[in-house]
């Protein structure tokens, strides 16, 4: 076996089941879960369809390159989403369709890292996304974290890294909109970031799976290519994002999403990809486009959101510390015990479930930053979300 596998964390919902195990919470109260974070919305009936509609397509074997029709559906739709020059995001070469984001970031980091190099670095926002650092062990890599806290905006410091950590890396994951803090990087970050990847020569993974969940309808979270536009860097070097269907259309099960970015670090994931066998296929292909073509699903959709977030703000703002975040669909609220304690507390009481912010983070110099903070995704349907939103307020009113 892998030796690199033994170095795995459990995942957090390991860990969340652990936790909660031995307790029987009241049989009266209905269980709602804001643990998880995967959509519940409705999907929109119109991708659906497409798939019901396409079920011939199952007879092919699908490329691992994609459709050229869904290619230049994404395109179109980033070029319209982030600002791009039509002429510079080319669908044939910065775009390919994967089947979610989560294998795509993982495959990536195993194609990107070079284990000839000493000691190779894949750094991270500290809380993160599992995968990321499951990603970095498994390619040879040791994962080095970027606290994020309130005290820097729940933004990577990027001034604090050491020019003798920056040499060792080779990929640095920046999450904006963030999981789970919600926060959203400017475009400035992005630039700094960029300058930073051609001094040292690392790449840039940036993980925009939450993009399209925000509040404001002016002020849309930028991305990474955005940046690059504004730089005028039409090659995007260095850069690559990724984006996905499951939470701006309501499909997670549908495993669609795309990476775009710089091409010759596409052309080799490409190849890596096609010996991997993760093709997507062509009903989902199609049913792929039809969702890249509709925005006003996806407006419906933040609608959603907006109300969910007025309504359990209001109910717990007076006893949590708990901000809107900037974007996502998560609550990211720092608690009176630790983050730990309050999720097995309030599922014993309230038959409620949280994820605590410890599962989510590591310890990094002798900081752990989410230790007395637990993640609430407002996934559920608004009227359980308000219902749990009494019940956690009810708990806190009595500790």
């Amino acid at each position: 076996m892998n030796n690199d596998l033994a170095k795995l964390h459990p995942y957090p919902f390991e860990k969340l089941a652990e936790l909660k195990s031995g307790i029987t919470p009241p049989a009266h109260l209905a269980h709602i879960a804001l643990s998880v974070g995967e959509p519940k919305h409705q999907p929109p009936a119109f991708v659906l369809q497409t798939l019901t509609d396409q079920q011939a397509a199952f007879s092919q074997y699908p490329a691992t390159k994609g459709l050229p029709e869904l290619r230049e559906a994404i395109a179109r739709w980033a070029q319209q989403r982030f600002k791009l020059n039509a002429e510079s995001l080319s669908a044939d070469k910065h775009i390919l369709p994967v089947n979610g984001t989560r294998e795509a970031l993982f495959a990536f980091v195993q194609a990107i890292v070079d284990r000839t190099k000493p000691d190779p670095l894949v750094i991270s926002p500290n809380p993160f996304y599992q995968i990321y650092e499951g990603a970095a062990l498994l390619a040879g890599a040791e994962p080095w974290f970027l606290n994020c806290t309130a005290e820097n905006g729940y933004l990577p410091d990027l001034d604090a890294v050491a020019p003798e950590i920056w040499q060792r890396c080779q990929v640095i994951f920046i999450c904006s909109p963030g999981n789970p803090t919600g926060a959203v990087a400017d475009t400035g970050v992005f630039k700094k970031l960029i300058a930073l990847a051609d001094q040292y020569d690392f790449v840039i993974a940036s993980d925009e799976c939450y993009s399209e969940l925000y509040f404001d309808e002016q002020l849309p979270p930028p991305g990474l290519l955005q940046a690059c536009a504004e730089l005028g860097r039409d090659d995007f070097s260095r850069c690559v994002v990724f984006h996905s269907l499951s939470k701006r259309s309501n499909l997670p099960g549908l495993r669609s999403g795309f990476v775009a970015g710089d091409a010759s670090i596409l052309k080799s994931f490409l190849l890596y990809r096609t010996y991997h066998g993760c093709a997507m296929s062509v009903p989902v292909q199609l049913a792929s486009i039809a969702a890249w073509n509709d925005e006003q699903h996806v407006l419906e959709n933040r609608d959603i959101y907006r109300k969910k977030f007025d309504a359990v703000l209001a109910i717990l703002g007076d006893v949590l510390e708990v901000e809107r975040p900037d974007a996502g669909f998560y609550l990211w609220p720092r608690t009176p015990i630790s983050g730990e304690d309050f999720a097995r507390q309030l599922f014993a009481a309230q038959n409620v479930t949280v994820l605590p912010g410890s599962f989510l983070s590591r310890e990094h110099q002798g900081v752990n930053p989410g230790a007395q903070q637990v993640r609430m995704a407002l996934v559920a349907p608004l009227e359980e979300c308000i219902e749990a939103a009494h019940r956690i307020r009810a708990f806190v009113q009595s500790l």
